[in-house]
């Protein structure tokens, strides 16, 4: 028979065994939880730089919005007041949104209309609109306010400059896994487009950039390049999410 020391010896050999997986096990359960502390935290910084983003493009409208109204408060009041209200109604749906970094191309063709009805009474006659949108992808799924800042842009470098009527065209269309949003003017040129293409970079474009990078990215496609109307077309390319389906109930 053996030693009594040599029989404990497998004992010990189990229980060091035990000790070690359950040491190998806490810090397991320790990595995975610093590991998803990480991925909240990372997704929390992503939401508050979508969040930051978008509170940039309000300010920047409304900065340019109040300039407008007050050039026409002494010599167009109503029209002046008539854009004030129109100003309102825009931030009151806007403020509806502001939880959703994405809605219906269709709410987001209704928060459009209430900023383009505040430029139309600016411009006047001076100012027409064509959209031609696909009726079938109203329901997909867009960035919220993702058009505003395009349309803006437009008008800013391509329609405020000329004295000609100025012409704004946006078009909505599937293109098979994606949706292609575009928006066009026919501003005149200067002989050095490529300044003008580099001063077009405003705050706008590049919120919409660094939006569309946050949201989707390699997954989308933002450019800046000539129009058909003689002008710029910016282009955004993002893929198709149609709305969620519900089940009908009996």
């Amino acid at each position: 028979m053996g030693s009594p020391g040599m029989r404990v010896a497998p004992d010990v050999l189990i229980y060091l065994m035990a000790m070690s997986a359950c040491v190998a096990f806490a810090h397991f359960r320790k990595s995975q939880e610093r590991e998803h502390r990480a991925i909240e935290l990372e997704a929390s910084l992503a939401q508050a730089k979508l969040q930051a983003l978008r509170m940039q493009i309000n300010p920047h409208f409304l900065f340019n919005t109040l300039n407008a109204i007050s050039t026409l408060v002494h010599t167009n009041p109503q029209t002046a007041d008539e854009m004030i209200t129109d100003l309102g109604e825009l931030f009151r749906a806007s403020l509806e949104s502001s939880s959703e970094h994405e809605i219906s191309l269709g709410r987001e063709l209704e928060l459009l209309q209430r900023y383009l009805a505040i430029e139309q009474r600016r411009f006047g006659e001076r100012l027409k609109v064509e959209q031609d949108i696909e009726p079938e992808i109203l329901p997909a799924r867009v960035p919220t306010l993702i058009l505003q800042p395009l349309v803006e842009n437009a008008i800013r470098h391509g329609i405020e400059r000329q004295a000609d009527v100025g012409i704004i065209a946006i078009h909505a269309a599937r293109e098979g896994s994606q949706i292609k949003l575009s928006v066009s003017d026919n501003g005149k040129k200067p002989f050095n487009a490529a300044v003008l293409a580099a001063n077009r970079q405003g705050i706008g474009l590049a919120n919409t950039r660094s939006r569309l990078q946050q949201l989707y990215g390699t997954e989308q496609s933002f450019t800046v390049g000539d129009g058909e109307l003689g002008g710029w077309t910016v282009e955004i390319k993002i893929p198709f999410c149609p709305a969620p389906t519900t089940k009908a109930t009996s």
